[in-house]
């Protein structure tokens, strides 16, 4: 009988911890952004063009300088020229947001991740392009945009989905953060 009593408050306290352990992260995260699964809630209005599902979890946002500017500027101007639509505006410079903050990095020596380069720190040891290609932003972005292209679905997509199908980063969901500053500059910036 002592056996049995105590399996079951050993059963109810694990049936505790359990929910604690499931229900905790939860409850903590709440008003951290949705839950992974569920769809994310829009926080801001720039029309479904530019974010079609809304944001994903907490936003990142940092101020530009003017060669970040510049940067957003030649990936806003390539995806014009490739004729693709302001999403993918918006797709190219969060991800150029998350790789490199819009700065058109050279070889950084120890501190390199491999040998990436440029905007959306693309490898010429993958077949990116030479040096010299990957930091042409025009360069490096259309050839962002040549993969985001053979993404089946990429207009359908979360935007962190589709950057990393073509990006393939350690670091998955790292491009949410930047979709609503990445809208806001081709809002900005699209027709001017």
């Amino acid at each position: 009988m002592n056996t049995m009593l105590r399996k079951s408050v050993l059963g109810i306290a694990g049936l505790a911890f359990t929910g604690g352990v499931f229900a905790g992260p939860i409850a903590a995260h709440a008003d951290a952004g949705p839950v992974e699964g569920t769809k994310p809630v829009a926080v801001a209005v720039q029309g479904d063009k530019l974010i079609p599902h809304g944001v994903q979890g907490a936003q990142s946002k940092i101020d530009l300088n003017d060669e970040q500017t510049a940067n957003a500027k030649a990936i806003i101007a390539a995806t014009k020229k490739a004729g693709l639509p302001e999403r993918a505006a918006v797709i190219s410079i969060a991800t150029s947001l998350q790789e490199s903050k819009l700065e058109n990095l050279g070889h950084l020596g120890d501190a390199n991740d491999h040998d990436s380069l440029g905007l959306f720190q693309q490898r010429p040891s993958s077949g990116w392009g030479t040096p010299e290609q990957i930091t042409d932003p025009e360069y490096s972005t259309l050839a962002f945009e040549k993969g985001l292209k053979q993404v089946d679905g990429w207009q359908d997509m979360p935007l962190t989905e589709a950057a990393q199908t073509v990006q393939v980063s350690a670091y998955p969901d790292a491009y949410a953060q930047w979709e609503q500053q990445a809208a806001d500059i081709v809002a900005q910036h699209w027709n001017s």
